[in-house]
């Protein structure tokens, strides 16, 4: 999709990864969206834009590089790590959702998610990117910050597992050039970043027999 050079492959989700989606949405969310939820978001709403993280041949994870092998033999494709979600309304692009499995957090993949979205969202001529965080999510509040988000409210009481608010932020420049140097330029560290520690992985696997 977005993805050629990255040692992770990006792609529209598909109903069939469903299974694998709900799976990471239980372990990440106090409250879920039920799987007919994500049905409607890829068979009736038109304005639904969703993607999946899957590791492009063997996953570049020390740990999990045996487990991953072990899940794929047999299998046409490798499994799902992540996943992410937007709405495009009226030129605006809403991210809706964004989610990476507990074992490949702190890889920089949730960053990978956010990036693409931003990237498909350009592509689609969007004006401007918005979402919503828990006011109390520092780590994610400084990733968006990174890519240019800004805060521009506040929705009291917009979470409902325990009423905590919500920080709308905005990149409203989106859709300009200067912008769109930046989301090149920060996709090219990405890049560097991941490719470096794949290749890490890599190296610590060499000489591993067994695999």
């Amino acid at each position: 999709m977005f993805t050629p050079e990255f040692p992770y492959l990006v792609e529209p989700m598909r109903w069939e990864d469903v299974p694998q989606v709900m799976a990471i949405e239980r372990v990440s969310f106090p409250l879920p969206w039920p799987e007919r939820a994500y049905r409607y978001e890829l068979t009736e709403n038109k304005h639904s834009h969703y993607m999946v993280l899957r590791p492009r041949g063997m996953a570049p994870a020390r740990g999990w590089l045996r487990w991953v092998r072990r899940w794929w033999q047999g299998r046409s494709r490798p499994p799902l790590i992540g996943y992410g979600g937007l709405w495009m309304l009226a030129g605006e692009a809403h991210i809706s959702t964004i989610a990476v499995a507990p074992a490949w957090r702190g890889r920089g993949l949730g960053e990978l998610l956010l990036w693409s979205m931003l990237r498909w969202a350009q592509e689609m001529n969007a004006f401007e990117a918005t979402l919503e965080v828990r006011v109390s999510n520092r780590v994610a509040q400084n990733l968006y910050h990174k890519y240019g988000f800004e805060q521009v409210g506040r929705r009291r009481r917009y979470y409902q597992d325990n009423n905590e608010d919500a920080w709308i932020m905005t990149v409203r420049d989106f859709g300009g050039e200067a912008y769109a140097a930046r989301l090149e330029a920060l996709g090219a560290a990405l890049k560097a970043r991941l490719c470096r520690e794949a290749e890490g992985a890599w190296a610590g696997q060499s000489g591993q027999g067994g695999l």
